[in-house]
């Protein structure tokens, strides 16, 4: 309670007035920044500092609301080369940063080199596409003040890469005149970003503290439609009930980070409206295909029958996922429907007797002892159950689970991730399915698909073919075709929901973007 009585005082200050109802001009949210650790956009983790820095900081491009679509932000164009070995970005010309000094192509090229001369958190991503601090110049060319260069280091589809640099973080731009006046002994601006910012965005960094809240003002500098919102307070309240108490009390504007029990209250609320949005990754049952047991397809294609997908979703993913059985976002190009598995029971016994397990057999299911995971374990445990399959759970915290699967040491887990922040289907595939080297000594542990002992040189050879295809309706038709093998081979990983992200608002609340990869608050108007 008391840090709600804090947000509250804050807001109260910010605002100018103690009302009920936040004013038209303010924006007032509430979400849990326990793992915002700095605002330097080269060292953010997770989608929380995304969430703010998307807001104080442009990139090129931006995706569409609905995150599928690329469309212009800093660049007003852009062409790929034939050879797709190069994109030409043409900014808009006479804009400025929040300082007042120029933006120009040579901030684009310093921002990337920046990122991977640091090493830091977001370089990860560059590097894991062929960049590299020693041909960064190579890479990133400003060819003069309204044209950038990037060049692709290695055969790939440019538009995975132009997805990714959408983000904030990675695709940053930087006012590299104002961090470099605040560099101390060759950080170049390290320590000063921690708590300052130097971006373009429709608002700057008024305050950040630790724990307690990000302020931001709207920035008069910044070169689109001006934003309704004059300042937006983001308050950390990890509490879900002090979120729900504010927004019923109308102290707060929005609530992000709610739980189902409060977010199925709130929709009663007729002044507060629930949304609900697909975003990244999947929830999921992976089983060890280095078990004997789970080497077997046979037992690997019961196991999708012996998931309650619909008895699941209905009764425990509600604001957490909705039902989807293929590998691949429903958000992400050339994905097929789902194929329609259903709980069926005989058909899994009959597939676990031609493995030769008629009377099934003991294992374990590893799950991280947070609710809908564990519900959902819980349930594929009594599935499992009616076809002789004897599941012990095992819980423990999020190290422990997932580190077993990072060593390869388990045998069924149910748990979440699988890419998917860009609507490309490489980004699942590549997290869920590619393994190009099964050997232990590889330690391959960031392809899921390693980490499960699941190899399939075919796919892999797929997976590579499709990304580099330059068509792109061939290129289409072969991620399809993709989604048609794995139903043959049965990956080591089912899908049973698609992660959604949910909110809660004011009903008088407009334009808010509730996926926090691509959430800017440039677009909110508060009215009837």
């Amino acid at each position: 309670m008391k840090h709600f009585m804090a947000s509250v005082a804050l807001a109260a200050l910010v605002a100018g007035s103690a009302a009920a109802e936040t004013p038209k001009d303010q924006l007032i949210v509430a979400f849990n920044m326990n793992n915002v650790l700095t605002m330097d956009p080269a060292a953010i983790t997770g989608g929380e500092a995304v969430q703010i820095l998307n807001n104080v900081y442009d990139a090129l491009l931006q995706f569409d609301e609905e995150g599928r679509t690329l469309q212009p932000r800093l660049a007003e164009s852009w062409e790929i080369a034939p050879d797709n070995m190069s994109v030409t970005f043409h900014l808009r010309p006479d804009m400025t940063f929040a300082s007042g000094n120029p933006l120009t192509a040579q901030d684009v090229v310093w921002s990337f080199k920046r990122t991977l001369s640091l090493n830091l958190a977001q370089a990860s991503g560059l590097k894991s596409r062929g960049y590299s601090d020693e041909t960064a110049d190579q890479m990133f060319v400003a060819e003069d003040d309204l044209t950038f260069v990037l060049n692709l280091p290695e055969p790939g589809d440019p538009k995975m890469i132009l997805m990714y640099i959408t983000q904030a973080g990675i695709g940053s731009v930087l006012d590299s005149k104002l961090v470099m006046e605040h560099e101390e002994d060759g950080d170049m601006g390290q320590a000063w970003l921690l708590n300052n910012s130097a971006g373009s965005g429709a608002f700057t960094l008024q305050q950040w503290r630790s724990n307690e809240y990000v302020l931001m003002t709207r920035n008069d500098e910044f070169w689109g439609e001006e934003p309704a919102m004059r300042r937006v307070l983001m308050r950390h309240l990890p509490e879900s009930q002090s979120q729900r108490l504010g927004l019923e009390q109308g102290d707060l504007d929005v609530g992000l980070s709610l739980a189902a029990s409060d977010l199925k209250a709130l929709e009663a609320d007729d002044d507060i409206t629930v949304e609900t949005e697909t975003s990244a990754g999947f929830y999921y049952l992976a089983a060890s295909a280095a078990d004997e047991k789970y080497a077997k397809p046979e037992v690997r294609e019961a196991l999708r029958y012996l998931i309650d997908y619909k008895g699941i979703n209905a009764a425990i993913m509600p604001y957490f996922g909705v039902e989807r059985q293929r590998l691949i976002n429903s958000k992400a190009f050339g994905a097929l429907p789902d194929p329609g598995y259903a709980l069926d029971v005989e058909k899994a016994k009959a597939l676990l007797a031609e493995a030769g397990y008629p009377d099934g057999f003991d294992t374990s299911i590893r799950v991280i002892n947070t609710q809908e995971f564990l519900d959902s374990a819980t349930a594929i445990q009594g599935t499992l159950a009616q076809a002789g399959i004897r599941a012990e759970i095992i819980t423990g915290d999020g190290n422990q689970i997932y580190g077993a699967m990072r060593n390869r040491d388990f045998e069924l887990l149910v748990g979440r991730g699988g890419g998917g922040q860009q609507p490309h289907p490489d980004s699942n595939l590549r997290a869920l399915v590619y393994n190009p080297d099964n050997s232990q000594e590889a330690g391959l542990t960031n392809y899921q698909g390693w980490r499960t002992s699941f190899y399939d040189a075919e796919l892999n050879q797929m997976i590579e073919a499709a990304l580099i295809e330059p068509d792109a309706d061939k290129q289409t038709g072969m991620y399809e075709s993709i989604q048609t093998r794995l139903e043959e081979v049965v990956p080591a990983i089912q899908p049973f929901s698609e992660r959604v992200v949910t909110a809660a608002f004011q009903s008088d609340v407009h334009g808010l973007m509730i996926d926090p990869w691509i959430t800017r608050f440039e677009g909110v108007t508060k009215g009837e």
